[in-house]
């Protein structure tokens, strides 16, 4: 297992479980102790978890996996995901894109569109991330817009009341938003209330709503509300969403896309 799987692995456990000794997480890993306590030590000095005798906590405020060590998770689920969203915008239009892996998937498969190589602009992309407003940056064809807010480290997302006084003065034809759980009743949230409210802005100021999100996240609750279930006219996830579950969604009035 190379290190940056192993990180990846011990950063998931940690936050499923709040902390790991160093015993039980080499076992789980089929790693040394030693490795352990190394790999403990240097996530440490990046705050990515606080060392204690003996193990690790869950950092206080990385509650939530830093983005690239979430990259490597349902990646071919993301990529189909994104292809499909990717699809469903018209050259020309104005896209929000919040921050998140799979919306990052979506910006990426938007540039791989022939029909949107050129254009003036080819699509008007407003988002939040940090991180997918530097990929498209570089590409003429794309007019990007950032809204205002303070970096979030763990997901490259800018937050806070900045942003209002950007969304309140634009208007999108689609919304596509990552979120950390949908449920049929209680709606998309996000672990993160910022990041939430920044999420909201978006798709109120939108003519349609995708959700974009693996089947993980589907049937979940997050700590915050980003919008109610009737808000999102398309949901665009993979084929490991129950038929069941497909239903409800579909008889909540969100067309459902299984890729």
């Amino acid at each position: 297992m190379s290190r940056e799987a192993r990180w990846q692995a011990l950063l998931e456990l940690l936050v499923e479980r709040g902390r790991l000794d160093v015993e039980g997480a080499a076992k789980e890993l089929d790693v040394s102790a030693a490795t352990i306590r190394r790999d403990f030590d240097q996530l440490a000095e990046q705050q990515m978890l606080v060392r204690t005798r003996g193990g690790a906590l869950v950092h206080g405020v990385s509650y939530e996996l830093p983005l690239r060590y979430k990259t490597a998770r349902k990646v071919s689920e993301k990529e189909r995901i994104a292809k499909a969203v990717a699809g469903l915008i018209t050259p020309g239009e104005v896209v929000g894109l919040t921050g998140g892996t799979t919306t990052t998937e979506v910006a990426r498969a938007l540039t791989l569109r022939p029909d949107l190589a050129d254009g003036a602009p080819a699509l008007t992309v407003v988002t939040n991330a940090l991180n997918i407003a530097s990929e498209l940056a570089v590409r003429p064809q794309f007019k990007i817009v950032v809204t205002g807010g303070v970096a979030r480290p763990q997901s490259y997302e800018l937050v806070g009341p900045l942003a209002d006084g950007v969304l309140d003065q634009i208007a999108l034809d689609v919304a596509v938003v990552g979120v950390g759980a949908f449920h049929v009743k209680h709606g998309a949230s996000a672990h993160d209330e910022g990041e939430a409210g920044i999420n909201r802005l978006l798709c109120e100021h939108a003519a349609r709503v995708v959700v974009a999100a693996d089947s993980t996240k589907l049937g979940e609750r997050a700590f915050a509300r980003i919008c109610t279930t009737q808000q999102v006219d398309v949901l665009v996830t993979d084929t490991g969403l129950s038929p069941e579950s497909a239903a409800q969604f579909t008889e909540a009035g969100v067309e459902v896309l299984t890729v």
